[in-house]
Protein backbone atom coordinates (compact mmCIF):
# COMPACT_ATOMS: atom_id res chain seq x y z
CA UNK A 1 0.00 0.00 0.00
CA UNK A 2 2.74 2.83 1.09
CA UNK A 3 3.93 2.22 -2.73
CA UNK A 4 1.75 4.39 -4.19
CA UNK A 5 1.49 6.93 -1.17
CA UNK A 6 4.03 9.75 -1.51
CA UNK A 7 5.89 12.50 -0.02
CA UNK A 8 6.28 15.62 -1.77
CA UNK A 9 8.99 18.02 -1.03
CA UNK A 10 7.76 21.53 -0.51
CA UNK A 11 4.31 20.12 -0.50
CA UNK A 12 2.74 19.61 3.30
CA UNK A 13 1.02 16.06 3.94
CA UNK A 14 0.45 12.65 1.95
CA UNK A 15 -0.46 12.25 -1.65
CA UNK A 16 -1.93 9.12 -3.57
CA UNK A 17 -0.47 8.24 -7.14
CA UNK A 18 -3.80 8.21 -9.26
CA UNK A 19 -1.93 8.43 -12.45
CA UNK A 20 1.16 8.73 -14.77
CA UNK A 21 1.42 11.30 -17.33
CA UNK A 22 3.98 12.53 -19.86
CA UNK A 23 6.59 14.35 -17.32
CA UNK A 24 4.38 14.07 -13.96
CA UNK A 25 2.40 12.05 -11.90
CA UNK A 26 -0.98 12.52 -10.95
CA UNK A 27 -2.08 12.45 -7.45
CA UNK A 28 -4.47 12.85 -4.72
CA UNK A 29 -4.08 14.30 -1.11
CA UNK A 30 -4.43 11.80 1.38
CA UNK A 31 -7.26 14.03 3.20
CA UNK A 32 -10.62 14.51 3.08
CA UNK A 33 -10.05 17.07 0.13
CA UNK A 34 -8.84 14.40 -2.21
CA UNK A 35 -7.48 17.62 -4.27
CA UNK A 36 -6.25 16.00 -7.44
CA UNK A 37 -3.61 17.69 -9.25
CA UNK A 38 0.23 17.17 -11.27
CA UNK A 39 3.26 16.68 -9.36
CA UNK A 40 6.34 17.22 -12.08
CA UNK A 41 9.40 15.52 -12.00
CA UNK A 42 11.65 18.91 -10.83
CA UNK A 43 9.87 18.18 -7.69
CA UNK A 44 11.54 15.62 -5.23
CA UNK A 45 8.98 13.43 -4.76
CA UNK A 46 9.05 9.56 -2.48
CA UNK A 47 6.86 6.74 -1.87
CA UNK A 48 6.68 5.99 1.86
CA UNK A 49 7.74 2.38 0.76
CA UNK A 50 11.23 3.96 -0.28
CA UNK A 51 11.88 5.63 2.97
CA UNK A 52 13.43 4.01 6.18
CA UNK A 53 14.68 4.93 9.73
CA UNK A 54 17.91 4.65 10.48
CA UNK A 55 19.10 2.37 14.02
CA UNK A 56 22.52 1.50 15.41
CA UNK A 57 22.85 -1.11 13.54
CA UNK A 58 20.90 -1.03 10.23
CA UNK A 59 18.02 0.70 8.90
CA UNK A 60 14.55 -0.23 9.43
CA UNK A 61 11.89 0.16 6.55
CA UNK A 62 9.25 2.83 7.42
CA UNK A 63 6.40 0.31 7.23
CA UNK A 64 7.65 -1.24 10.31
CA UNK A 65 8.06 1.65 12.40
CA UNK A 66 4.45 2.37 11.19
CA UNK A 67 3.48 -1.35 12.13
CA UNK A 68 5.14 -0.67 15.37
CA UNK A 69 3.53 2.63 15.88
CA UNK A 70 -0.10 1.26 15.10
CA UNK A 71 0.57 -2.32 17.65
CA UNK A 72 1.29 0.65 20.69
CA UNK A 73 -1.39 2.87 19.70
CA UNK A 74 -3.88 0.00 19.05
CA UNK A 75 -4.46 1.53 15.60
CA UNK A 76 -5.81 4.82 16.73
CA UNK A 77 -4.28 8.22 16.06
CA UNK A 78 -0.67 8.60 17.59
CA UNK A 79 -1.17 9.85 21.83
CA UNK A 80 1.27 12.63 20.79
CA UNK A 81 0.94 15.62 19.17
CA UNK A 82 3.75 16.45 16.84
CA UNK A 83 3.47 20.36 17.07
CA UNK A 84 3.08 20.28 20.76
CA UNK A 85 5.32 17.93 22.31
CA UNK A 86 8.97 18.79 23.58
CA UNK A 87 11.89 17.09 21.59
CA UNK A 88 12.62 15.24 24.67
CA UNK A 89 8.90 14.04 24.51
CA UNK A 90 9.46 12.78 20.67
CA UNK A 91 12.62 11.47 21.19
CA UNK A 92 11.10 9.06 23.97
CA UNK A 93 8.21 8.29 22.07
CA UNK A 94 10.17 6.77 19.54
CA UNK A 95 12.40 5.10 21.78
CA UNK A 96 9.16 3.43 22.90
CA UNK A 97 8.14 2.39 19.20
CA UNK A 98 11.98 1.61 17.83
CA UNK A 99 14.39 1.49 20.89
CA UNK A 100 17.49 1.55 18.87
CA UNK A 101 16.81 4.18 16.48
CA UNK A 102 20.14 6.36 15.99
CA UNK A 103 19.59 9.06 18.09
CA UNK A 104 22.62 10.90 16.15
CA UNK A 105 21.01 10.72 12.84
CA UNK A 106 17.39 10.69 13.28
CA UNK A 107 16.56 14.31 14.31
CA UNK A 108 13.08 15.74 16.14
CA UNK A 109 12.32 16.92 12.25
CA UNK A 110 12.23 13.59 11.27
CA UNK A 111 10.11 11.73 14.27
CA UNK A 112 7.42 15.32 13.68
CA UNK A 113 7.07 14.22 10.43
CA UNK A 114 6.76 9.96 11.04
CA UNK A 115 3.99 11.05 13.70
CA UNK A 116 2.56 13.38 11.84
CA UNK A 117 2.24 10.96 8.73
CA UNK A 118 1.15 7.95 11.08
CA UNK A 119 -1.80 9.98 11.89
CA UNK A 120 -2.60 11.32 8.49
CA UNK A 121 -2.93 7.56 7.33
CA UNK A 122 -4.59 6.42 10.08
CA UNK A 123 -7.28 9.37 10.10
CA UNK A 124 -7.79 8.22 6.53
CA UNK A 125 -8.72 4.95 6.78
CA UNK A 126 -5.28 3.34 5.60
CA UNK A 127 -3.93 0.96 8.33
CA UNK A 128 -2.24 -1.60 6.26
CA UNK A 129 1.49 -0.55 6.07
CA UNK A 130 3.11 -4.04 5.03
CA UNK A 131 3.94 -4.47 1.53
CA UNK A 132 1.81 -6.54 0.14
CA UNK A 133 4.05 -9.58 -0.31
CA UNK A 134 4.77 -9.85 3.57
CA UNK A 135 0.99 -9.73 3.98
CA UNK A 136 0.37 -12.46 1.93
CA UNK A 137 3.42 -14.19 3.52
CA UNK A 138 2.05 -13.67 6.84
CA UNK A 139 -1.48 -15.65 5.78
CA UNK A 140 0.40 -18.42 4.09
CA UNK A 141 1.94 -18.81 7.52
CA UNK A 142 -1.28 -18.92 9.78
Amino acid sequence: MLKTILSISGKPGLYKLISQGKNMLIVESVNAEKKRFPAYGNEKIISLADIAMYTDDAEVPLYDVLEAIKEKEKSAQASIDPKKATPEQLREYLAEVLPNFDRERVYVADIKKLVAWYNILISNGITEFKPEGEVKKEAAAE
